[in-house]
């Protein structure tokens, strides 16, 4: 293992000794791995799931069509996976909307990436279901009293997108910054803007 290696601690050490070894038997190439780099960080992540918001915020016919049919609408950006249909949920004054996925760990990676590691542990998959006011509230997601929360349930046919309500004090910013202020854990559900 190289120097720089040897400096990385816990699953960073982890990946690089993985990575060493599986280049040391031929599995995977610099090659390789810089198109998977590229594609994760690049063609799917959740900075297309920010953009898909921002152009929902601005353009009321665009934000229309993703409710209406959220993998047509997401593919007009240019945005396509293998997930199955994707419903955009909006959360309002009335309605804060969360997914999770009970069976194991559905997620619409094209527009969220990688799911994180909570995502996938089998406590918060039981207890957003449960107790989702307590679990989001843990999470530092603080939903009023008088505001409904609905859990959506991810499956391999079905995965969802929260629209997160647009933060006051963002009338004059482009898509671009607009998609600047959303973040992967608001298209969760679990963080408010």
């Amino acid at each position: 293992m190289s120097k720089h290696h040897e400096e990385l601690t816990g699953p960073a050490a982890r990946a690089a000794a993985l990575e060493a070894l599986m280049k040391e038997k031929g599995l995977v190439t610099d090659e390789f791995i810089d198109a998977v780099v590229e594609t994760y960080s690049e063609k799917v992540g959740p900075r297309n799931g920010a953009r898909v918001v921002a152009k929902a915020w601005v353009d009321a016919a665009y934000l229309e069509r993703l409710l209406a049919n959220g993998k047509d609408a997401i593919a007009e950006l240019g945005f396509e996976g293998p997930e199955g249909d994707v419903v955009a949920v909006c959360n309002t004054d009335d309605v804060h909307n969360v997914v999770v996925c009970t069976l194991c760990s559905c997620y619409p990676w094209t527009v969220l990436g990688l799911p994180p590691a909570w995502y996938k542990s089998p406590e918060y998959r039981a207890r957003m279901v449960r107790e989702p006011l307590t679990l989001l509230a843990e999470m530092g997601c603080d939903v009023p009293d008088d505001v409904e929360v609905r859990v959506w349930d991810s499956s391999a046919e079905k995965r969802y997108l929260v629209v997160p309500q647009r933060p006051d004090g963002t009338d004059g910013l482009d898509e671009d910054k607009l998609a600047d202020v959303v973040t992967r854990d608001s298209m969760i559900g679990v963080a408010r803007l």
